[in-house]
């Protein structure tokens, strides 16, 4: 494996990929002092944040071992059995079942509880369109929940009224390393008697007092894609406390077949294959070794960003809720009201922003907008499942005006930015304090 492999760009919004971690260098300047870089001024940071993925020859060895073992295939080998018990340990969850993708987990877990064709599945509109892709792919109807926009998860209030008779299933998503109000959706859930299946692929480590998110629904899905912060590449994994349910998420994602030596272990049911790798169980086993240390390093530098950007008007990070005792800080996200900002529109800041050596994006669209989702409803095959009038109400139930302007105004910054030292968070500060000094001459040019 050469040098060169680590230098290679995983996320599209990092900044270009350096050596380890090492830092852009120079004095703090103060916001008075300087004008932003897109009007002449000398940029607030220089240099790369820290490249991701992080490795070293644990990985190769780790990927060596597979390679000269001959054992290619989880069948065959033990790495991803190994890897399925360490992560449930770590996790604190009783079962966890490895798949191909975090997609494929969110697709083994809902089969296995049961969501068919014709029911309904409730999730917010700000997320991953792999949530709705699954849901359309069962040949179920989304239901999108509103957005609480101080915190960018699911508006937990509006889930219940959302609840029909075809509902089969609640899936929050823990958004950016942050978690959900649990609380209030696992009530509605027992009320209901509707199963919850915790969309954790961003927020691995996260927790919801004292107890990792993930684990406290019917189902926790994990993603372990290029950008997540444990991760292979590929890959992904379902945690569960239900025997039962463990059971059937190994038959789904093994083409029905169930775990060697367990009763109707053969072709028992529908399945597909969503197996995982030796070669990325290997990967994982590696990386799992670095991911307390990368995250405490993440939650130490997001604290005191956040502490620095309070204090700029208009900047207003995502706020946790009481329960949320860890953040796993995925994602960055802050709110900008261009308003404190002399009217500067969002794309303005975030090209200025830019020119400061700080790579942001304005996170999500509305994926309840998205239109392939009209078109899919539009389809031959919904038209069969569902009723005119319940496909021509479909518009009107799935309104979500405070995700439509928390679309406007959000702010991400990836993970990596986060592994940085804290003298960079010192500069990403500077940056929007000398922006907004400067807004109303950067929306003039």
């Amino acid at each position: 494996m050469t040098r060169a492999l680590t230098r290679r760009r995983f996320l599209a919004t990092a900044s270009a990929a350096g050596a380890g971690l090492t830092f852009g260098a120079g004095p703090l300047v103060a916001a008075g002092d300087e004008k932003p870089a897109l009007l002449g001024g000398r940029p607030a940071r220089k240099g790369p944040f820290p490249s991701w993925p992080v490795f070293d020859e644990t990985e190769e060895q780790a990927l060596l071992k597979v390679v000269r073992s001959g054992k290619w295939f989880r069948g065959y080998g033990n790495h991803v059995a190994r890897f399925e018990a360490a992560y449930a340990e770590r996790m604190g969850a009783k079962h966890c079942v490895a798949t191909a993708s975090g997609t494929t987990a969110l697709y083994t877990a809902l089969t296995a509880l049961g969501v068919q064709a014709g029911d309904e599945v409730i999730l917010p509109p700000y997320t991953f369109v792999a949530c709705v892709n699954v849901i359309m792919g069962l040949n179920a109807l989304p239901v999108f929940v509103d957005t609480d926009p101080e915190t960018f998860q699911v508006d937990a209030s509006k889930i219940e009224p959302a609840v029909t008779d075809r509902t089969a299933a609640i899936m929050p998503v823990h958004l950016g390393g942050n978690v959900a109000d649990l609380d209030a959706i696992l009530a509605v859930a027992a009320r209901r008697n509707l199963p919850v299946v915790e969309d954790t692929c961003q927020s691995h480590l996260a927790e919801w007092k004292g107890r990792k998110a993930g684990t406290h629904g019917s189902a926790g899905c994990f993603s372990f894609q290029a950008s997540k912060n444990l991760n292979a590449g590929e890959g992904g994994a379902v945690l569960t406390a239900s025997d039962e349910v463990g059971n059937e998420c190994y038959a789904v994602h093994n083409h029905g077949r169930g775990r060697a030596g367990a009763t109707g272990s053969g072709y028992a049911r529908q399945g597909l294959n969503f197996r995982m790798t030796e070669f990325q169980a290997a990967m994982l086993l590696a990386q799992m070794t670095r991911i307390e240390e990368q995250a405490c390093r993440r939650e130490q530098n997001a604290q005191y960003l956040s502490g620095m950007l309070r204090e700029i008007p208009g900047i207003q990070p995502a706020r946790m809720y009481e329960g949320c005792t860890r953040n796993a800080y995925h994602l960055y996200m802050f709110r900008y009201d261009n308003e404190a900002f002399a009217g500067l529109a969002r794309g303005a800041f975030l090209k200025a922003l830019s020119a400061e050596g700080v790579s942001a994006s304005g996170g999500y669209s509305p994926l309840n907008k998205a239109p392939f989702v009209r078109e899919t409803l539009r389809s031959r095959g919904f038209q069969r499942l569902f009723s005119k009038e319940r496909l021509d109400l479909w518009a009107e139930r799935n309104q979500c005006p405070a995700n439509d302007r928390l679309c406007t105004q959000a702010v991400w910054m990836t993970q990596n930015v986060l592994l940085a030292d804290r003298t960079e968070m010192e500069r990403i500060a500077e940056a929007v304090r000398k922006i907004q000094k400067h807004a109303a001459d950067l929306a003039r040019a």
